[in-house]
């Protein structure tokens, strides 16, 4: 487990704004999604009958519905050891397979850093 201090001020950035969507929301997951221009989307899960989605793929939804075309960087915060192979997709299919995914616990340690590939 690593620090945050470990990660850049914009890495940093997105890893708190997820953090604070999970605990403010009250969600499984909290996410956060920055694009090429530096605009961030901030998500929670979503848990509806008729529609179930990550807060991972909201956050990456929210970014293609505002015109990103493009993402430099995704972050979620979950329970989770590693990042669900739907969630690094939904990065792929907008970031491209090299677009870094930082996965960090409830407590904001981050846990892990992989690419979306």
């Amino acid at each position: 487990m690593t620090d945050t201090t470990d990660l850049d001020a914009e890495d940093r950035k997105i890893v708190t704004l997820a953090r604070s969507a999970r605990a403010r929301n009250g969600v499984p997951e909290g996410a956060a999604v920055r694009d090429e221009t530096g605009r961030t989307y901030v998500a929670g899960t979503v848990a509806l009958e008729s529609l179930k989605l990550s807060a991972l793929q909201t956050a990456v939804a929210m970014a293609v519905a505002s015109g990103a075309t493009s993402l430099e960087a995704a972050a979620v915060v979950s329970s989770a050891e590693t990042p669900s192979d739907g969630d690094r997709a939904a990065v792929r299919d907008l970031g491209g397979p090299d677009t870094p995914v930082l996965l960090a616990g409830p407590d904001g340690t981050l846990r892990v850093r992989v690419t979306a590939g």
